[in-house]
């Protein structure tokens, strides 16, 4: 038993680009606006999200809606094309917009499940159709959004489309189960540095030095996007969407040494402590990590080194993370509403210095609580391979065989109408309706 296979573009509702530049302020509330940058691992990140006040034409245009599906279009790294999310409404009262190299599909229901389509499209056969489907005619790669409606996707009945996606929907949840036991080992040495060396509220003049004394600090920048030369490297290029875990070792983006050689984007080596300073994340978290690795970093973010042998960057790390409620206290609002805080501020921020036995005691502490964690990231791959091959069996018919066996007579009469309804019969290969 085949499936059908259908364009992309036939069962759409519709799909339109989001780069609708700067319209003028027409409404007295801010949208929010999501964009590329918000499109990170098959989920859609709505830690950054840019607020802006448009006219009610442009609202009624690109507001989203739960189970419309925002695709990457333009980027300079080819990692980056073709990135999509499902967009499923959160519940706190805003109406979502979409902009700024985003593509929006809105599947046509009920032929297909959103979710399914989805998850498609993060497939590797999917994703194999990117690379030929692009261009550089800006400097960009941008995707051929023509080619990319055309290309052929499979199309199951809805009750085999609603088993595919339960069953891959169990093995993301276990994915976002472990995502939540990082989250919680995150809290594990800001927790322990506490209980060695006190609350940082409690830190007097007598025992602490400014941070601004102790560091040398470090900007970034973002090399032309103009330039695909800059962004065809390996060089990790950190961006605050990267700071989801306590020790970077590698970045979504990546740039060449010839950015490095023509512009004025300078190398962070490791061991450095990366933090970030503007983006909307700063609302309610001050990511901070580690460098595990040489690396760039975009201009939100800094990096500092320790210029002293009071302290290592594991302690001040630790030190920088256990102080987040006070950095988070020195939060402002800058254009556009989006949040940052004073360098000075956070350069007058005080930090304990600890005796030589402490400091060698926290860092022995510290080595035995990162090997338990090694556990931890080893269960994150092993999760991260198991859902890569399920969603390709998925695709190839394999997930599904069996019970696809035990409900043939319904999934063929549902096919059946899924063909007359798309008017597949006239335009399809007889080959794929040879079942109907």
């Amino acid at each position: 038993m085949k499936w059908l296979s259908v364009k992309l573009q036939d069962i759409l509702e519709d799909a339109i680009s989001g780069t609708w530049g700067n319209p003028p302020v027409g409404t007295d509330s801010d949208y929010p606006v999501l964009r590329s940058t918000n499109i990170y691992d098959r989920h859609l990140s709505l830690e950054d999200v840019a607020f802006r006040s448009v006219t009610t034409k442009v609202v009624n245009k690109y507001a989203l809606k739960s189970g419309d599906i925002l695709v990457t279009t333009s980027s300079g790294s080819i990692q980056m094309i073709g990135k999509n999310a499902l967009f499923k409404h959160p519940q706190d009262g805003y109406t979502y917009l979409f902009s700024n190299f985003t593509y929006r599909l809105r599947p046509l229901i009920p032929f297909i499940i959103p979710e399914f389509l989805h998850l498609y499209l993060n497939s590797q056969k999917a994703k194999s159709e990117l690379i030929r489907i692009q261009n550089t005619t800006t400097g960009l790669r941008n995707l051929n959004t023509k080619l990319y409606l055309n290309q052929v996707i499979p199309l199951p009945s809805i009750s085999e489309q609603r088993h595919i996606v339960g069953i891959l929907e169990q093995a993301d949840a276990l994915q976002r189960m472990r995502a939540e036991a990082d989250a919680k080992a995150d809290r594990i040495l800001p927790a322990l540095f506490i209980k060695m060396f006190g609350e940082p509220s409690t830190w007097t003049d007598a025992n602490t030095e400014t941070l601004g004394s102790l560091v040398n600090i470090q900007s970034g920048g973002t090399p032309s996007k103009k330039n695909p030369d800059y962004w065809d490297g390996n060089i990790p290029w950190v961006s605050p969407k990267d700071m989801k875990q306590d020790i970077i070792f590698d970045s979504i983006d990546h740039i060449s040494q010839k950015a490095i050689e023509e512009t004025n984007i300078k190398c962070v080596e490791p061991g450095a402590i990366l933090i970030v300073v503007r983006g909307m994340i700063l609302a309610h978290t001050i990511p901070i990590a580690l460098a595990a690795t040489r690396l760039t970093i975009n201009q939100d973010m800094k990096a500092l080194y320790p210029n002293c042998n009071d302290i290592d960057s594991t302690y001040l790390h630790t030190a920088l993370k256990a102080s987040s409620r006070k950095i988070l206290s020195q939060v402002g609002t800058a254009g556009h509403g989006t949040r940052k805080f004073d360098t000075d501020e956070l350069l007058n921020l005080p930090i304990l210095i600890p005796s030589q036995e402490q400091l060698n005691k926290f860092q022995i502490a510290v080595m035995e609580c990162r090997a338990s964690l090694a556990g931890i990231s080893k269960t994150k791959e092993k999760l991260e391979k198991l859902f890569d091959v399920l969603l390709h069996r998925a695709f190839t018919g394999e997930l599904t065989a069996k019970w696809r066996e035990a409900h043939m007579k319904e999934l063929l009469a549902e096919m059946e109408e899924q063909a007359k309804a798309l008017n597949l019969r006239d335009n399809a290969d007889p080959q794929q309706l040879s079942l109907l």
